[in-house]
């Protein structure tokens, strides 16, 4: 096993996530721990070097963790390639877990897991960001058609067929493991959520990195790869399950009528906004649930808000992603790197390159 690190200016998590990794059931032995360190300028390097067998330092200009992921498998000599944030520290039994999902389930090749219920950061929106992950995960167990790079395991051999990170498209952190979750699927490989295989983030969210990252990171992105691959209706994994597709339609319906009712004076369309987001609050009664029964009535209440200006940024992301896709087609890297793509140019570190064509190894 290769448990793969990237890490930019991580000096202050990056401890905690390696001592975690070093306190692993598994035998130190049976696995090698590489850290990726993508043109940190802080102390990032040096702490790695206390803990890692190796540790690859990129220069110049961070290339975000797709590259720096794809120049840890480079070097990795494990069977199986374990992704770990630097803001993350896995559980105790983690690493083992997956182990024993890919040694006695020879037809997965990949599973990953989830945000436990103990994030580090008290803030409110910290608490409601990993809490809501943890549960749409829990409530997603089983087969996959994405991957969690957060802290995922796969098979190298799968990992080199299905074409490594897109490196060329996602030069930050975006949504570069759950594209490779669907190259890996269209393969024909299989993918597992065992949400019972869990880790800690580290991570402290704000208003604005919660919406903007959202928005920017996850939502457009995700909205012109599903409507490239022709999936934009039908993808049903994780938080694109038809509930929230609907659960979306109507806050933004509910905004629409309420934005009616203060236009045309009339508490018509205000009764039927209301109507809409009953409905979507009836909908969310087990998300609900979830957040009183880990954090009280309270908290239930104030996060009330947030996940209806997630489901508002939500469809603010599909309108968006949906009129660039249109208009510009797929993401495409800066000038210099296409221009360095185009004529072929071997140095060290690698010009980040295409993504092949599904099916094709490289």
């Amino acid at each position: 096993m290769s448990v793969i690190v990237p890490v930019y200016q991580g000096a202050h998590v990056l401890p905690r996530c390696l001592s975690a990794l070093r306190a692993s059931e598994m035998p130190r032995g049976s696995w090698e721990l590489i850290i990726v360190d993508d043109a940190s300028t802080d102390a990032t390097a040096l702490i790695a070097a206390e803990f890692a067998d190796a540790v690859v330092r990129l220069p110049d200009r961070p290339r975000g963790p797709a590259y720096a992921r794809n120049r840890g498998v480079e070097l990795a000599r494990g069977e199986v390639v374990v992704f770990v944030d630097a803001d993350v520290c896995v559980h105790t039994d983690t690493l083992r877990k997956f182990t024993s999902v890919l040694a006695n389930e020879p037809d997965v090749s990949a599973v990953f897991g989830a945000y436990d219920t103990q994030p580090e950061a008290p803030q409110l929106v910290s608490q409601y960001r990993n809490l809501l992950h943890h549960f749409v995960h829990s409530q997603s167990a089983g087969d996959a058609e994405t991957f969690w790079g957060g802290c995922g395991a796969i098979r190298r051999d799968v990992f080199i067929e299905a074409g490594r990170y897109d490196e060329w498209s996602y030069p930050r952190p975006q949504i570069e493991d759950v594209e490779l979750g669907h190259r890996v699927r269209s393969l024909g490989h299989r993918i597992i959520l065992r949400p019972d295989i869990q880790c800690t983030h580290l991570k402290r969210w704000t208003l604005r990195g919660f919406v903007t990252g959202d928005f920017r990171d996850r939502g457009v992105p995700w909205t012109r790869m599903l409507i490239q691959q022709g999936l934009a209706t039908k993808s049903q994994t994780l938080n694109l399950r038809t509930v929230e597709k609907l659960n979306t339609m109507l806050v933004w319906l509910c905004m629409v009528l309420l934005l009616g009712a203060a236009i045309w004076r009339t508490w018509t369309p205000a009764i039927w906004a209301a109507i809409s987001f009953s409905i979507v609050l009836i909908l969310n009664l087990p998300l609900y649930a979830f957040f009183f029964r880990t954090r009280g009535v309270l908290f239930a209440l104030a996060v009330a808000p947030l996940h209806t200006l997630y489901y508002l940024n939500s469809g603010f992301a599909v309108l968006y992603g949906w009129t660039l896709h249109h208009l510009f087609g797929e993401p495409m890297p800066d000038p210099t790197t296409q221009a360095y793509a185009e004529v072929g140019v071997e140095m060290w570190p690698p010009v980040p390159t295409k993504k092949p064509e599904s099916g094709d190894a490289r």
